[in-house]
């Protein structure tokens, strides 16, 4: 399975040129993006400026070399590469697995070009066997808590190391434990409209463009 996400961050890669400005994804796919980008810095003289989607990711950027500017700095992100945990045939995809999501989704909210990089085992026929990712606000999580439990959602606090986990943002997040989600668009309407809930790790319609590997190789898929 690394070998599949190694060769997927490598693949997207190509895709970064001269003077681009780069969103740098979060988790153990985009690893290996973010590695080759710092390769191709060394070896190759690339020069682009990156944003990034966790500290966690700014921190493994800053000891490759790659420049780094706040997403508040500049207009638009030429390319962001990220990974998913699900994708579904249309597109549709759960993400936050690595506790990023919001930041993510900010990211990609100002990208022209949205890559996702997978291996073969997180295309599904249906989103929702994987836990989908809530980020809510500490202040009432433990009533949003309940509003999920009566809704029939099986929500659990994230943890770590014994506690809540917080994420970069200072904020709770809440797994729901769906099986299945028969209408993406229309459970990301409903918790868009849930006060308390900062994002949802339903990233729907954003990409057009997924590579995907596995034990054929590399593949891209497009809408």
């Amino acid at each position: 399975m690394t070998a599949f996400k190694e060769l997927v961050g490598i693949e997207a890669a190509k895709y970064v040129q001269d003077g681009m400005i780069v969103g740098l994804g979060t988790g153990s796919t985009a690893y290996y993006f973010v590695e080759e980008l710092g390769r191709r810095i060394r070896d190759e003289g690339l020069k682009i400026t990156a944003v990034t989607t966790s500290s966690v990711t700014s921190d493994h950027a800053k000891r490759l070399g790659i420049p780094l500017k706040n997403i508040g700095e500049i207009e638009a992100v030429d390319l962001t590469v990220d990974g998913a945990d699900e994708v579904d045939p249309y597109f549709n995809g759960i993400k936050g697995g690595g506790g990023a999501l919001l930041m993510e989704k900010v990211v990609a909210t100002y990208t022209q070009k949205y890559i996702w990089i997978v291996d073969e085992s997180k295309l599904v026929d249906q989103l929702g066997a994987f836990k989908l990712p809530v980020e809510v606000v500490q202040y009432g999580a433990e009533n949003l808590f309940l509003h999920f439990e009566n809704k029939g959602y099986s929500p659990s606090f994230r943890m770590k190391d014994n506690s809540r986990y917080i994420t970069d943002m200072g904020n709770f997040i809440i797994d729901l434990d769906l099986k299945k989600i028969d209408n993406p668009k229309a459970l990301a309407q409903e918790l868009d409209a849930t006060v308390g809930v900062v994002e949802h790790g339903l990233f729907n319609g954003m990409v057009n463009k997924v590579i995907v590997g596995g034990l054929e190789g590399v593949r891209t898929l497009e809408v």
